[in-house]
């Protein structure tokens, strides 16, 4: 009797009644080593940076393209590898009171949905250029910002800027005013959806690339690589993965958000395959238009609370801001009016909509009801996954 052989046949026997077998690579948020269909994309690019491999800054670059399009996916890669073929570990921002000598280029990405203020710039940039883990306590502003000046006395600094065009513009005028003050040069790539024309004055006078929007064969390759990383074997149909690209119309993010809460809706019913009821579930849960779940994982936790809340009233309670806010807060130990002013941000940020009532029963401005504007069931595993994650 072989053990070994037997033990692998039922581990696999297991695995074939089992639906989910990573989460992380359905995601819309994780991006892959090698984006699917964007080989053109990144030769691009590597044209613009191309400085880079002798030694030299490149100029800025604006990297642009409509909603799920993959730009990040891109530019994330590409770092990635740039960072681990170009900066040896002596290369990097050092984060220690040892000093470096060795001069190099550091590649660093930033989200700047989540450095809203210098110091979580600062962390951020050095959190990114290191294998060293940056304490958020017991470093001020200025001393993060003395270290990165330091180390760029000896080294230049190409710096992604993601998602551009949804903070404030001030941080790019302060980044601009900064760079001024460094010693070394230092490249920035932006990456935003608007148009050249439209882009942040900082960037605005940058070289281009443009990301198109995919195609419907490459939203099938996309889920297709997903599915096999992510699923059981069979647990879903060629049909159903073309019927979700299809769907899509070449949006990449609200594919995989359909898919996530495809896969929640068949885990919810105790399914090892999925069904044509949860694929109308996934895909009903990504309004049309959305926004970025990264955008609203990037909120604050307090932010975030009041969204998954939100998403356990029925209509009755969401009618008008001020019921929506007074249900949730007997729900949260924030009060109705924080609330209040959250749902109004919120608004704001589209990440809800509020949708005004067709009729009103009394004089004045009909009530609005709150809707979510984001993919509810994706929104709902990723966070529970954080929280198993926290706990």
């Amino acid at each position: 009797m072989n053990i070994e052989d037997r033990i692998l046949q039922r581990k696999r026997r297991g695995e074939r009644r089992r639906l989910l077998v990573d989460e992380s690579a359905l995601s819309p948020v994780w991006h892959p080593e090698s984006p699917v269909g964007r080989g053109a994309t990144i030769e691009r690019l590597l044209d613009r940076l191309d400085p880079v491999f002798d030694g030299e800054t490149p100029e800025d670059v604006y990297v642009h393209g409509p909603s799920g399009c993959g730009k990040s996916a891109v530019v994330t890669a590409l770092f990635r590898h740039l960072s681990r073929h170009l900066s040896s570990p002596t290369n990097t921002i050092q984060t220690t009171t040892r000093s470096g000598s060795e001069s190099g280029t550091t590649f660093a990405y930033v989200d700047v949905r989540t450095a809203t203020s210098e110091f979580e710039f600062y962390h951020r940039l050095l959190d990114e250029s290191t294998d060293e883990s940056v304490p958020r306590r017991g470093l001020s502003t200025d001393e993060l910002r003395g270290r990165i000046r330091k180390s760029l006395r000896t080294q230049s600094l190409v710096v992604a800027l993601d998602h551009v065009d949804e903070v404030d513009p001030s941080l790019l005028e302060w980044l601009a005013r900064e760079r001024d003050e460094w010693s070394r040069d230092v490249s920035v790539v932006a990456v935003g959806r608007a148009s050249p024309g439209g882009a942040p004055e900082a960037v605005s006078d940058a070289p281009t690339v443009e990301v198109p929007r995919y195609h419907r064969a490459e939203v099938t390759d996309i889920l297709t690589s997903r599915t096999t990383a992510g699923l059981a074997r069979d647990a879903v149909t060629h049909d159903q993965i073309r019927t979700l690209a299809t769907w899509a119309e070449g949006d990449a993010h609200d594919s995989l958000a359909a898919l996530l809460g495809t896969v929640d809706a068949a885990l919810d019913d105790g399914a090892t395959v999925v069904e044509e009821d949860h694929l109308r579930a996934g895909m009903d849960s990504v309004p049309r238009p959305c926004v970025s779940l990264g955008r609203v994982l990037a909120l604050a936790e307090n932010r975030q609370e009041v969204l998954r809340y939100l998403l356990e009233l029925d209509e009755s309670e969401r009618s008008s801001v001020q019921k929506t806010a007074d249900a949730l807060a007997s729900r949260s130990s924030l009060s109705a009016s924080t609330i209040r002013r959250y749902l109004y941000e919120l608004a704001e940020q589209d990440v809800v909509a509020r949708v005004q009532a067709d009729e009103s029963n009394g004089a004045g401005r009909p009530p609005s009801r709150v809707e979510p504007r984001f993919p509810t069931r994706a929104f709902e595993r990723l966070t529970a996954v954080e929280t198993r994650t926290a706990n």
